[in-house]
């Protein structure tokens, strides 16, 4: 079995920071690469930003230069830094694990995380 779990969320006022956290944890052994997916009210999840086992960066127009994600592969954990928060930047944050394979190492998985709510208010 394999977990995601989320912590960090909460209410902000719009200019101010949070930092999301994820640890994926259970039978694992190996990730390619980890990331956080946003679902803003009534719109469909988009892509914040991934990093790979290599550490290689992927990050959303709308967050560049605002958002910093980071990762500890020993611990199979990954962090999402958010400051100058917008208003639009309010949704549920989800953390994912692409690439996931166990220790029964028989296939790749992709696991997601239960989400945490983000509320920038104005």
């Amino acid at each position: 079995q394999v977990q995601l779990v989320e912590s960090g969320g909460g209410l902000v006022q719009a200019g101010g920071s949070l930092r999301l956290s994820c640890a994926a944890s259970g039978s694992i052994f190996s990730i390619n690469a980890m990331g956080w997916y946003r679902q803003p009210p009534g719109k469909q999840r988009e892509l914040v930003a991934t990093i790979t086992s290599g550490g290689s960066t992927n990050y959303a127009d709308s967050v560049k230069g605002r958002f910093t994600i980071s990762g500890d592969n020993a611990k199979n954990t990954v962090f999402l830094q958010m400051n100058s928060l917008k208003p639009e930047d309010t949704a549920v944050y989800y953390c994912n694990a692409d690439g996931l394979v166990t220790t029964t190492r028989d296939r790749e998985y992709d696991y997601w995380g239960q989400g945490t709510q983000v509320t920038v208010s104005s």
